[in-house]
């Protein structure tokens, strides 16, 4: 189902709009971003919402055509920081694990892993060096399951988390339960996002088809608004928060330690059937959601993962 969109827009201004875009995704520094994330960079200038309260629950539709921005990015020629999109590699030809140049690389002991819903998230956490900065394996959930010594060495730590990174949808709130199955005996956290992310950061929001008769299997934790927000067919992809906020957080919740901040990145009550943080529970997101920008060091993109 195509979103409605406003319409009036002349090539002229979205130019426009995509230029300041360029300059604000890549802000501060060198960050490297993904097309999709460039788009609601775009659809951010277009219509801003710096002026709606945090406290209004609000996820406004895209107010441009996805179409009319790929237009608009043709014509604007080499975009600096866009990481080369691709087609999306088949799971099933993906390659086996190759042994490490190290032989005793998996002997160690390992207290985290990130696991992203989209390949393209990953790709972009990776290019900007969070691996590095968190210490932490970073892959897509198409990687799933993960190699059994990658599970062991999680097994040999106390406390060892696997976090996950998924979109507020059916199908992305499923996604811990998944990773729970490919890692059984490891802890499993879920860092977002659910609709109460989407709605108290302003996120924009597409309308995809509802899901289909009977009911849906969701967390029990789930408010009832959340629950009728994705039962509308609404959703809202990680993509969605702006580049610099998300390494932020995501850099934030996976080093640790969990700083006592009144967000809802931080101040939602634990989820238990999903595997969410445990955490005191607030309805929506103050300003000063994050800390300041951390020092950019992310200069040259890395293959894509294995």
């Amino acid at each position: 189902m195509t979103p409605r969109v406003a319409g009036g827009i002349g090539d002229r201004l979205l130019d426009r709009a995509l230029a300041t875009a360029v300059e604000r995704a890549g802000a501060p520094g060198r960050i490297r971003f993904t097309e999709l994330q460039l788009y609601y960079e775009m659809c951010r200038v277009v219509r801003p919402l710096h002026a709606v309260p945090r406290r209004l629950p609000l996820t406004p539709a895209p107010p441009v055509r996805y179409e009319r921005f790929e237009e608009a990015l043709r014509r604007y020629g080499a975009v600096p920081g866009l990481l080369a999109s691709g087609p999306e590699p088949d799971p099933a030809q993906v390659r086996e694990p190759s042994e490490p140049s190290e032989p005793d690389l998996y002997d160690y002991g390992l207290p985290r892993l990130l696991v992203c819903q989209s390949r393209r998230v990953a790709r972009m956490l990776l290019a900007n060096d969070v691996h590095l900065e968190a210490a932490c394996p970073v892959f897509a959930a198409d990687d799933l399951p993960l190699d059994p010594r990658l599970v062991t060495g999680l097994g040999r730590v106390d406390g060892a988390t696997v976090h996950v990174l998924h979109d507020a949808s059916v199908e992305g709130i499923a996604l811990t339960a998944r990773v729970r199955d490919a890692v059984p005996g490891v802890r499993v956290a879920s860092m977002g996002l659910v609709p109460r992310h989407a709605t108290a950061l302003h996120l924009i929001s597409p309308r995809g088809p509802a899901p289909g008769p009977g009911p849906l299997t969701l967390p029990a934790a789930l408010e009832p608004r959340e629950r009728d927000w994705l039962a509308e067919g609404r959703f809202a992809e990680v993509e969605s928060v702006p580049p610099a906020r998300l390494l932020r957080t995501v850099l934030r919740l996976v080093r640790g330690p969990r700083t006592p901040s009144h967000s809802v990145w931080t101040g939602l009550r634990e989820l238990r059937t999903a595997g969410f943080m445990t955490l005191s529970s607030v309805a929506y997101a103050p300003r000063g959601l994050l800390p300041p920008p951390c020092d950019p060091r992310h200069q040259t993109p890395l293959p894509d993962p294995a």
